[in-house]
């Protein structure tokens, strides 16, 4: 009896040690994420202290707005607040978080509006040189994106589109991977469905609104994720086109504020910061999370 319990623990051990692996991975990836978490909330006694802990032991807000900081004031044991602090600009933080949150959410409709309408194109129109032009869309993909910045800003500075939300937006609204996702998955639609609609008079962005578009949500919602988490990232191109304070996204201020990152206060208020730029990609993920996999999935097996 003995022996047969203890072949079944052993066996049971066993199973579960593929998982090991998985289980290491996972605490490496939360490990920062958990430490971002509680370094926003922990007070500036336990910020500065010699030993670090790993939990909060007093909660505090401080780190995000402080009621006792005092403008102009040399106190060492008051942290200024994050939405205390760019007093230089209308809206402080809030700002940089609205332009970023405008941009990203601007790029990624008008992105998969474009690329949508690009790719049902190719992939359910026949004419002349269709394999061709979309040859030339891939091999866009081997040029390296540093490339393009000294032109670009050229042509934005020419437009006159400096310090300008056009100068985030239009130049980012192609993006010939996006094209090529959508093509692929556009690719495992029937033509019976296409034809039939244009027998029964319905012109062609009508199929693309009606017919496409419904088809294709769970690959949309993938590439949207894909989108939107790039821009929100995106720091060279506004770095380079943007420079004045109030046109700043989330991604140009964080820069500054890392490289400021010297005394326990600025780690209390980059780590606020940090914790606020990560919820909107989280949430998102959370709420897509199913749709994100099924849209990759199918795609990757019917291209």
């Amino acid at each position: 009896m003995n022996i047969t319990y203890d072949t079944s623990v052993r066996s049971k051990v066993v199973g579960k040690l593929p998982y090991l692996p998985l289980i290491l991975a996972t605490i490496v990836m939360l490990a920062p994420y958990y430490w971002m978490v509680i370094g926003a909330f922990k007070s500036f006694p336990e910020l500065e202290a010699p030993i670090p802990t790993f939990y909060v032991a007093h909660p505090t807000l401080d780190s995000f707005y402080n009621p006792n900081w005092i403008p102009g004031s040399n106190a060492t044991q008051e942290i200024q607040g994050l939405f205390q602090s760019y007093p230089q600009v209308q809206g402080g933080f809030l700002r940089f978080y609205a332009n970023s949150l405008f941009i990203a959410v601007a790029n990624t409709i008008l992105g998969l509006v474009i690329a949508s309408l690009a790719a049902y194109v190719l992939a359910k129109h026949q004419f002349p040189g269709r394999n061709f032009l979309f040859l030339v869309i891939l091999a866009s993909l081997m040029v390296p994106w540093q490339v393009a910045l000294i032109p670009g800003f050229i042509i934005v500075r020419d437009l006159g589109w400096i310090d300008n939300y056009l100068a985030l937006i239009i130049p980012a609204i192609p993006k010939a991977y996006t094209l090529f996702f959508l093509r692929q998955y556009m690719l495992s639609i029937p033509d019976e469905l296409i034809d039939a609609a244009r027998v029964d008079g319905a012109h062609e962005f009508r199929i693309w609104w009606q017919i496409m578009l419904p088809l294709i949500v769970p690959a949309l919602i993938a590439m949207g994720l894909f989108l939107f988490l790039g821009e929100w990232n995106n720091l060279v191109w506004p770095l380079i086109v943007i420079q004045t304070g109030e046109m700043k996204t989330l991604p140009v201020v964080m820069s500054t504020m890392v490289s400021q990152m010297s005394t326990p206060i600025n780690l209390g208020l980059v780590m606020a910061a940090s914790l606020l730029v990560s919820l909107p990609t989280l949430i998102l993920f959370l709420i897509f999370q199913k749709q994100f996999v099924r849209g990759i999935a199918l795609t990757g097996i019917k291209g």
